[in-house]
């Protein structure tokens, strides 16, 4: 049940985002369009920008699903690309709306744990600290949320696919390079 109230609640955001930008709607809409009351609101979530999260967050994982290891992250990107693009008008009134700071937030959370579990893969055999695998997943991290950004700041115009295509090309063996560049400093 607690989970069918949060995707009740993120599709009621989803189309009072359609008619009005974030920053006017209220608990109060969001319980009369669920027809739920707010202290089942409040149970879930702290605020409105605690449910923008959680939306973001979900929609991300569910794009992603098994899509989180060195041969199938471009697909998993792609989904990504395809479920921002899907909730057009929901991510563009919250980048329009909310601080670029709680953006950068959502999509870190996102793509941190796709990036992690490819360093994790390529890490296989090996006894790299966690600590470094750790930093070449932010490293990466950075990159694809900056290129996200740039995307959705300029309307998502762009061919999504021709993005992930150029980051696979400048990736192609970087993370394996990176792993083997920190194991080699290890060793001296």
């Amino acid at each position: 049940m607690s989970n069918t109230t949060k995707l009740a609640l993120e599709a009621s955001l989803k189309r009072l985002l359609l008619q009005k930008k974030i920053d006017k709607i209220t608990i109060q809409d969001l319980t009369n369009d669920c027809g739920i009351s707010r202290m089942s609101f409040y149970y879930h979530f702290q605020d409105i920008y605690d449910l923008v999260e959680w939306a973001c967050v979900e929609d991300g994982k569910r794009a992603l699903q098994d899509k989180k290891t060195y041969d199938t992250w471009q697909e998993g990107m792609c989904q990504v690309f395809e479920a921002v693009l899907d909730n057009k008008p929901f991510i563009l009134n919250v980048y329009s709306t909310v601080s670029r700071e709680k953006i950068e937030s959502y999509l870190y959370k996102l793509t941190y744990r796709l990036i992690a579990d490819v360093v994790e893969e390529k890490c296989v055999g090996n006894d790299l600290p966690e600590e470094d695998k750790a930093f070449i997943a932010e490293f990466y991290k950075y990159g694809f949320v900056g290129i996200m950004l740039d995307w959705i700041g300029r309307g998502m115009k762009d061919d999504y696919k021709m993005l992930v295509e150029r980051m696979s090309t400048t990736l192609r063996g970087n993370i394996t390079n990176s792993i083997h560049n920190f194991e080699q400093t290890k060793k001296i």
